[in-house]
């Protein structure tokens, strides 16, 4: 079994200083968006300087196959780094595994930016159009154009459909996009 640190995002870079996330939880939760099985694999991570997929595989009893196409993805965005080093017996390439938590930060800043662009233009969207709806949960609501088309009747249930009024809905996403982009200019 790996030794891993008792403190919470505690990791220790190549020279053995501590390294600490801000927030454990913020970091599980950007982890959390690669799947289940990358909790698992940062969690073994974050306790060690660092480790083979193998032993990963074997800490947290996943196949290696899923350990590797986890840490690649991890390893697409820059969340971790490997090693790579000839086993002296079968001369077989053998990777060594670590976090890089100083590329959390950016990692965040960028899937916030996303998220803010893809606000705006959903802000645009709904500034832009008039959408009207039967009111039935199960329906979808529609623009005007689509509207007009269905001769303002649910194509689903055959409700009449009445015009929605979005003012609340463009007051919360103008409220997001006011705290992303406040939290991106810190």
């Amino acid at each position: 079994m790996l030794s891993s640190s008792n403190k919470q995002g505690d990791v220790r870079d190549e020279v053995g200083h501590n390294l600490f996330f801000e927030d454990d939880q913020t970091l599980m939760k950007v982890v959390a968006l690669f799947g289940e099985e990358a909790v698992k694999v940062v969690q073994v991570l974050k306790g060690v300087h660092e480790v083979t997929d193998k032993e990963i595989a074997d800490e947290t009893q996943t196949s290696v196959h899923m350990v590797r196409k986890t840490l690649y993805k991890l390893y697409d965005h820059s969340l971790v780094v490997l090693r790579q080093s000839r086993d002296k017996e079968t001369h077989w390439f053998v990777y060594h595994w670590r976090l890089q938590p100083d590329q959390f930060v950016g990692f965040i800043t960028s899937m916030k930016r996303l998220v803010l662009e893809r606000l705006k233009t959903r802000l645009r969207y709904e500034m832009d159009h008039e959408f009207y709806s039967c009111q039935t949960p199960e329906c979808k609501r529609y623009t005007f154009k689509e509207a007009v088309e269905f001769l303002f009747k649910c194509p689903t249930c055959h409700k009449p459909m009445t015009h929605l009024n979005s003012n609340s809905f463009i007051k919360i996403l103008t409220q997001k996009i006011e705290q992303i982009a406040k939290e991106l200019s810190k």
